[in-house]
Parts: structure tokens; sequence; C-alpha cells
């Protein structure tokens, strides 16, 4: 007899919609599965054999074909475990076929029977909301990131027994339903931080550049002696984010869901996040890789800040493969088998000393480096890499009266409403331009004004005829190249928000030029 259930299978950040077809036909014992599966699947035999027969089902001496199709893909992962079972016990009439046909089904069986959880389930539900399915049928531990698909019924099961009850109609789940966007859009609120910007003292020039940053999704290089307090700041760096919008917060679901890192019983991440992985870190683990590509941590930093301390200990070769994700926003990860995309629209923030000793022009400290280690450490961030930055800051050592004094700055939240203050100027721009030009996706992912493109920059940075002049002059001397006077431009845009202007003014020039003065050849 022959059985058909519909599964699925994450593929990047889509997933393959997969009809598991199951045939037992008379003839010697045995077991095979077809359709390009990967080794999980091919020991999904195992898994499957135990759990029907410890489930107290018939497992059928006979011999049985699993076929996945589409079969020219490439499948992996053990979520075919449970609709691999089920196609056995409807083929073998111990469940009745008329029910299973309005459910996508997908899970992870172990020996004794238990469904547990798996990756990518977030991917597999929206796939079949598209194909018109009524519900899914998932392990208990997915249940409330399905639950963020829009009217589809959920049905959270933690055994077969319960999976072949349910499809027998012998017993009732209760569904979960999708919430609506705006039920989890009213949900959100400030994410609440155990750190603060109040808790930085002195910086201020830091803290200034910080707010331009948050304020424009800009990348952000500091330099600074140990313990100035280059940590600290970026630590606090999310507390004066603007709040994840419900689509964003989506995105960022989807691929901690593709990367198996969604907390148990998280339905949405609305939280920007922050990584900060260690300079040891691999060129897989940073941009994404492996034998079946999964999201690395620019891609889990995606919405987020992505933090690189100790900027120049880390691998000269894991830099140089962030320079493509910094321009376009996202990382291509092609193998022989497969090429997939995954999305990496982040902010950067790197840290590092000037020096090996870390105490090139400390007013404390006198350096011990020779100019030669000082030009081979400076040397392992490449021009291309840095011209990629935006704004670059130099933390100096606190003075002893910064250090004792009481009296605490600005609070998170007081900065981070002029930052939504500013962002929000910047969605209306974008907005309305994108309403006058009439087309469907015109300049989809343009929010802030890091992501402009050469066009925007004639469109929205108009310079008063002083800023225009302190530029020119600012070019000649700095010697600024083309992708630096485009990003100056940028951070300008951004503080002329941030002050409430239309118009790019001399002073924010001259704000924004200074951010791009502490450049590799100003170390020495």
């Amino acid at each position: 007899m022959l059985a058909r259930i519909e599964s699925g299978s994450a593929l990047g950040m889509e997933a393959l919609k997969v009809e598991v077809e199951v045939d037992i036909s008379p003839g010697l014992p045995t077991f095979n599965i077809v359709g390009l599966p990967d080794t999980a699947i091919q020991e999904s035999k195992e898994r499957v054999r135990a759990g029907i027969s410890n489930s107290e089902y018939k497992f059928p001496l006979r011999r049985i074909t699993v076929n996945l199709a589409p079969a020219d893909v490439r499948k992996e992962g053990p979520a075919f475990d449970l609709p691999i079972a089920v196609g056995v016990l409807i083929a073998t009439n111990q469940i009745s076929s008329t029910r299973v046909n309005q459910y996508s089904v997908f899970g992870e069986l172990s020996l004794t029977g238990e469904v547990r959880r798996i990756s990518g389930a977030l991917l597999m539900a929206f796939c079949a909301k598209e194909g018109d399915k009524k519900g899914v049928i998932l392990p208990a531990g997915n249940a409330a990131e399905a639950a963020l698909v829009e009217g589809l019924e959920i049905i959270p099961v933690t055994t077969l027994r319960e999976v072949v009850d349910f499809l027998n109609e012998t017993k009732s789940i209760s569904p979960l339903t999708g919430k609506s966007r705006k039920e989890f859009a009213s949900s959100f609120a400030l994410s609440e931080y155990e750190v603060d910007f109040s808790e930085v003292k002195g910086q201020d020039h830091a803290k200034r550049a910080l707010e331009v940053a948050a304020a424009g999704g800009h990348n952000v290089l500091m330099i600074g002696p140990p313990g100035s307090g280059k940590t600290m700041l970026a630590k606090r760096m999310p507390t004066i984010l603007p709040t994840l919008n419900i689509e964003e917060a989506i995105e960022v679901t989807k691929v901690y869901s593709v990367a198996g890192m969604l907390p148990p019983d998280t339905s949405l991440i609305s939280a920007r996040p922050f990584r900060a992985p260690h300079h040891t870190i691999s060129n897989a683990g940073l941009v994404g890789g492996g034998q079946y590509p999964r999201p690395g941590e620019i891609s889990l930093a995606h919405n987020g800040i992505l933090f690189l301390d100790e900027f120049p200990e880390f691998q000269k070769s894991a830099l140089q493969v962030l320079r493509q994700p910094l321009e376009d926003g996202h990382v291509t990860i092609s193998r022989a088998l497969t090429s997939l995309t995954y999305p990496a629209q982040f902010t950067l923030v790197a840290a590092m000393n000037s020096c090996p000793c870390g105490y090139l022009g400390d007013s404390v400290k006198e350096c011990v480096c020779t100019l030669g280690k000082i030009q081979q450490y400076q040397g392992k961030i490449s021009g291309p890499l840095l011209d990629r930055i935006d704004i670059h800051i130099e933390i100096p050592r606190l003075t002893k009266d910064e250090l004792t004094r009481s009296a605490f700055g600005e609070t998170s939240n007081i900065i981070r409403e002029r930052v939504q203050q500013a962002r929000e100027h910047q969605r209306e721009r974008f907005a309305c331009l994108q309403a006058r030009t009439k087309s469907k996706q015109p300049r989809r992912g343009i929010s802030c004004n890091a992501l402009m493109r050469s066009r925007h920059l004639r469109k929205f940075c108009e310079l008063s005829d002083p800023a225009l002049r302190f530029l020119e002059n600012a070019i000649e001397k700095l010697g600024l190249s083309a992708r630096a006077y485009d990003r100056v431009l940028k951070v300008s845009r951004t503080i002329a928000d941030l002050a409430g202007s239309e118009e790019i003014k001399l002073e924010h020039i001259a704000e924004a030029i200074q951010y791009r003065s502490l450049d590799r050849r100003s170390f020495v």
C-alpha cells in the first residue's frame, strides 16, 4: 500500500515542501530511503523502527521504500522521522488516511516514540500556510514559534501515540492558533536590560558617536588603551537601539529557528541580537558554512549588533570575508551541492588597541612597541575594510576626576528616545520616496541612513554652501576615498536628523568628518 504525507525541509531562509511517499510491498524485509537523504535521514530507519515498536504498534516485516520528493534536492535533518513513521502506519492501515491530508507533519522521533524538537519549524510552518494546509503537526517544543504564522492550526504533540490518536480521531488535541501580527506587535515592550549607558563614566565623545551610530545604523571602530571602556560601551549599544518592528522580529526569529538556537517556548525574538564571538572563531563560524551551510555569527546578529573585540586578532581571512556582507547586507554560501543566502544586515561595533602593547599615545603608560610591530599590528585591518566602517573614534584613558566622580550621565532610555525619533524621520523619508516612484519593491530594506545608495545621497544629502566648501577641503587634506566620502555624507545626514534639520549644515559635516579622521595612518 502507498501512503503520502506532506512535510518540509529548511533550505536556507526558505522552506521546501517535501512529499514523503511510503510504499510497503511483499518481499524480504528491507527499509530503503531515496530522494537524496543525508546521514541523519538514513539513520531515521532505526529510530522509526524502534519508535513504532516501543509505541506498541506493529512494524511491518516487508519491503519498505520511502521516497522524499522532489528527488533532485538534497534533504537533511531528523525532521522526517515523524512523517515517515506516520506513512508506515497509514500504509499498514493502523492510521486512517482521511485526516492526514489536511496537515503538514514534521518532527524527530526518539527510540521510545517521543517527539523531539527540530530546527527550522517556523519556516516549515510558513511553507504549510502557503500550501493551503489547515495546520501542522509538530513537536510541542516548536509550537510557540510556529504560532507566529497567522491563521494556521498548530497541533503540538509529544509522542507518536498522540499523533496516531489524533489522526484516528480517537483523541482530541487543543490546537494553538497563530496570533495575528497586530497581536504580537501590541505585546512588544522595550526589553529590560541589565546594563545602562548611565553607568559609563566620562567618554562623552564616545557616547555621542554611538548615539549617531545607533540613529543611522552606522558601523563603529573604537580605538583606545586597555581599560578605557571600549567593551563596556559596546555592551550598552543595544540599550539605545530602536525597538524591533514586527517584520524585523520575524526575520531574526527565522534565522534563530534555522540555526536551532531559538529558546524553548519562545514565539518571537523581540530584542535586537547582540553577538560577540571570540577572536579565535573560524571563517565558517563567523559568516556561516559547513557541509550543509548554517547561519554564522553575522547572520545571528541580523538587525542587531556584531561586536568584535580585539579586532586585529581575528584571522585576516575572516575579516576580509566581512567586506561583502557589510556592503550588501546578506551573505551567500556556495557549496558543491547547494548555494544558500542568509541575511546579514547588522551594525558592526569593533574595538582595538592602537598597538600590540596597547599604550601607544596613552597619557600615563609608555608604549614599548617598535615601529615595525606597530605597523604590522595596524596592517591587519585592511584599507578596504576600514573604509566600510563609518565612524572611527578614539577612547582615551579616563582621568582620576572622571573615575572618582559620582555623577551619572544620561540613561539609555533618554538616548533611545532621540534615536527612535531620528529613525522615524528616516522611515518617513524613504516611505515618501517609495510612494512617489509607484514601484512595488523599489527600496525594500532602506530603513536607515547607513543603507542609502548613491542615488539616495544625491536626493537627501543637500549641503549648505559653507558645508560643501568645508567638505571639499576635507577631501583634499584627508585624501578621502569615494566610499569614505559617501559614508561622511551618510553620517552627516544622521547627525542632521538628530538635530531635526532637513539641510546638512556646516556643524553636521564637521562632526561627521572628525569621525573619519582617525584612520590607520594617524595612529603611528
